[in-house]
């Protein structure tokens, strides 16, 4: 199991619970899931998508609750994208979002959260615009680390080289080039004024910098 502190497990866990109880479910199950959910991130074979990575994304998001449309919708999605991750598939988006389904309906979760929390987990995969705006800073949130300062940018992608330690570094690289490249090729990384204005100039400057030390 990843180490994380106790402050970003108390916040996600208060954060997470206060979101089922306004569901009419029983508690046992929140606790249930909960723990699921701790387990999934803390997967031994996770350096990145953890925990800490949940923490992040509740932080920047919170900064931005106020333009978010539906706040629930974000939080199902902020806990559910990452749950099934797996370095050497590729349907981990359909697989999280498919798992985050079942257990919204175990909660009662009302039908259109369902669905919206469905469409944006699978578009953190795409990284396009969408036309919903909570989607667009869902993503922008996600792909933050790419606009932090070169140190923890450096720990992000190391971090990131871990999880496929089972890849040679020939095989690595080529993959790890064509990823980064693809943002670069993008018109705008991050879709929404707020996150573009905050972290465009100095992902793209990470992104061209690793990509030359690869």
């Amino acid at each position: 199991m990843n180490p994380f502190s106790f402050f970003t497990l108390f916040m996600l866990k208060n954060t997470f619970l206060n979101l089922l109880a306004t569901y009419p479910n029983d508690n046992s199950l929140n606790i249930l899931l909960w723990k699921e959910i701790v387990e999934s991130y803390s997967d031994k074979k996770r350096y990145y998508h953890t925990l800490e990575h949940l923490e992040s994304l509740l932080i920047q998001l919170t900064k931005i609750k106020t333009e978010i449309n539906h706040w629930d919708t974000i939080l199902f999605t902020l806990f559910y994208h990452d749950i099934i991750y797996n370095s050497l598939k590729s349907n981990n988006e359909e697989k999280s979002a498919e798992l985050a389904i079942k257990r919204m309906k175990q909660l009662l979760v009302p039908t259109k959260i369902i669905e919206n929390c469905y469409s944006q987990i699978l578009a953190t995969k795409s990284h396009k615009t969408s036309e919903d705006s909570d989607t667009n800073y869902f993503i922008d949130a996600d792909l933050s680390i790419l606009g932090q300062d070169w140190e923890v940018y450096t720990q992000y992608y190391k971090n990131v080289r871990k999880e496929y330690a089972i890849y040679p570094n020939m095989v690595y690289n080529s993959g790890r080039k064509k990823a980064l490249q693809h943002f670069l090729r993008m018109e705008n990384i991050f879709k929404t004024e707020y996150f573009y204005l905050k972290f465009e100039e100095t992902a793209r400057i990470n992104i061209q910098r690793e990509i030359e030390l690869l």
